[in-house]
């Protein structure tokens, strides 16, 4: 009986491991199929504007600007987005007189990473003004955040995103996606509008989609794009240098 016991206990601890090693062979196979920045990214930036954005890539992050301007901009990117394909995005936004930080996440998916923007505020002590945003579950990430550490930000920025809590009515927020976004999940984006604060501001990109806020390519089940990235970059973040200017007016 005694061996018929261990026998059996020896099967259940063989089936669990099994079941483990196939799991996390299962999560490995996973992360490692993502959205990559295309090859030509370098021309890009070339074309782009901000190329005179200094750039350094960092372990843990990549900063576009100088700390110099006083206002921080921290990016949680996409899942399975590949950081650097938000390069070009960074480096406009950053023109509009921001410092900011696009954050790697572990594994490429911001949910493993959600609490970043306390690590990148720590490591830039002389900004005081810190704005946080990120793309789609980026930004679902970022809005969690921001929900429990609003008194550290000065703004939301949700592109392509919605906050699944509710966020603190004296936060800014602004909310931007593409009209012709196929990946956006538009009834979940109404339902989830009660969580943002009355003043929180919305800006639909005519022409605009979802894969148009980076540089990896087509992205599956989104719209056909009416305008170039390039375009929706510059649109994004003229958007986001004139909400954050009106923002600040406010404060003041």
């Amino acid at each position: 009986m005694k061996e018929r016991k261990h026998g059996t206990g020896r099967k259940i601890i063989i089936g669990v491991l099994a079941v483990l090693l196939f799991a996390a062979a299962g999560i490995f196979i996973y992360i490692q199929a993502y959205y990559h920045a295309l090859p030509d990214i370098q021309e890009v930036f070339a074309q782009g504007g901000g190329e005179q954005i200094q750039v350094d890539a960092l372990d843990a992050w990549i900063t576009y600007g100088d700390t110099k301007s006083g206002r921080g901009f921290i990016f949680y990117p996409g899942a399975k987005v590949e950081e650097e394909a938000y390069g070009p995005l960074m480096r406009e936004i950053a023109a509009e007189d921001f410092f900011c930080v696009l954050v790697r996440m572990p594994g490429r998916l911001a949910v493993l990473g959600s609490g970043a923007a306390e690590d990148v505020m720590s490591a830039y002590p002389e900004i005081e003004e810190w704005y946080l945003s990120g793309h789609s579950l980026g930004g679902a990430m970022a809005a969690g955040y921001a929900a429990e550490h609003a008194e550290q930000l000065s703004g939301l920025a949700l592109l392509a995103a919605y906050s699944t809590k509710p966020l603190l009515e004296a936060l800014p927020v602004l909310s931007v996606y593409g009209s012709r976004d196929g990946v956006l999940n538009l009834e979940k984006y109404e339902e989830c509008r009660v969580n943002l604060p009355k003043t929180a501001e919305e800006y639909v990109i005519e022409g605009g989609n979802h894969a148009g806020f980076g540089w990896y390519g087509e992205q599956k089940g989104d719209g056909r794009a009416e305008i170039t990235p390039q375009e929706q970059w510059r649109l994004t973040a003229a958007e986001i240098g004139r909400w954050a200017g009106d923002s600040r007016q406010r404060e003041q």
